[in-house]
């Protein structure tokens, strides 16, 4: 080959990676804009809606499906934020303050309604393991609740559920979480949402409800409550304390960001096969050291800035998902794909 095709080849190759290069940003663009999407359904219930998932859900529907009529069913517990709602449209959105566990409300509020997506539940683990109750209540006696009266106005149903489901995994395991793994919960948490989640399979094959389950991963983002790891660390280094890390900090959890899992969310109830189970993840394995020295490195802090506490009682080793299904079937995939540059987001953001 000549140097003046060599030349040539080599101008080749660089336009070629400039293209692609401009591929992916105007992709990474293009997913981040507003996509105004027709829905099968027209009203929607959303329990739990003023919570931190449910209320990005909220957000989600309202931004994308301008069709679409939303009621939010909340109990308004402490962990409620209804920042995450304010300022949206009473025309698309009206407030039900009620418990998913009233019958007679659910008897009054489900018809009308098209299709359930039911975010409600008690999900904090350290006080799943100081007192059940409430656990057991909410996301089982309530999701029972709930899909007596889906199956009384025959409404579809999709149900959230979370990767403790499954257990742990070690460390050093090759293998995710898919929807065939076997369930393990391991703390009273889990194990009330592997209950509800056994609940609606059964609605589903013995009463032929119109039903979906996903598991998500660990979520995180803008108006989550401040006793979750993220807002908690990032909320202690404001305030001149050290955030506090359980045992070794080597326990790893699969992150998502919030409106990642609205919008597959929407994607299970809009695309999805009834009867179906959808694991939702978007790759980010991360320790609970590194996220923690992730947000101490963008908040100006050391390294050593933390409180080493006490590990607490069965904590769950290793979370990983695999969400090839919902990737490959429902053409979903995450936007929010750089978790260092969120958490900077989130500390920067964060109120004092």
């Amino acid at each position: 080959m000549t140097a003046a095709a060599l030349v040539e080849a080599a101008a080749a190759q660089v336009a070629l990676r400039d293209v692609i290069e401009l591929w992916e940003n105007w992709s990474k663009i293009a997913g981040r804009m507003t996509v105004r999407m027709a829905s099968p359904y027209k009203n929607i219930l959303v329990t739990g809606g003023c919570g931190f998932c449910g209320s990005a859900f909220v957000r989600f529907v309202v931004d994308s499906a301008p069709d679409v009529h939303v009621t939010v069913l909340d109990k308004l517990t402490y962990v409620a934020d209804l920042d995450g709602i304010v300022g949206l449209s009473k025309d698309r959105v009206e407030l039900v303050v009620g418990d998913v566990c009233d019958s007679k409300l659910l008897e009054r509020l489900v018809p009308g309604h098209d299709a359930i997506v039911h975010y409600a539940a008690e999900s904090h683990n350290d006080n799943s393991i100081a007192d059940p109750a409430p656990f057991i209540t909410t996301n089982i006696d309530g999701t029972y609740t709930l899909l007596q009266a889906a199956r009384a106005f025959n409404v579809r149903f999709h149900h959230i559920s979370t990767d403790e489901v499954f257990g742990d995994l070690a460390l050093n395991d090759p293998r995710k979480f898919t929807e065939d793994s076997p369930y393990r919960p391991s703390s009273p948490y889990s194990s009330s949402k592997a209950a509800s989640d056994m609940l609606v399979r059964a609605w589903a094959r013995t009463y032929g409800l119109m039903a979906t389950i996903s598991n998500c991963c660990n979520n995180y983002g803008p108006h989550q409550h401040p006793e979750k790891f993220i807002p908690h660390s990032i909320a202690c280094i404001k305030h001149g304390e050290r955030p506090k890390l359980y045992g070794d900090g080597l326990n790893v959890r699969d992150w998502i960001h919030v409106e990642d899992h609205a919008r597959a969310v929407w994607s299970v109830l809009t695309k999805g096969t009834v009867g179906e189970t959808y694991l939702i993840g978007a790759n980010c394995e991360r320790s609970n050291l590194e996220v923690l020295t992730t947000i101490l490195k963008a908040m100006g802090q050391s390294e050593g800035y933390i409180d080493w506490v006490k590990d607490r009682p069965g904590h769950d080793r290793r979370y990983a998902i695999d969400a090839s299904k919902l990737r490959r079937e429902l053409e979903w995939a995450p936007i929010h794909d750089d978790f260092a540059a969120e958490l900077s987001r989130l500390c920067r953001e964060t109120p004092l």
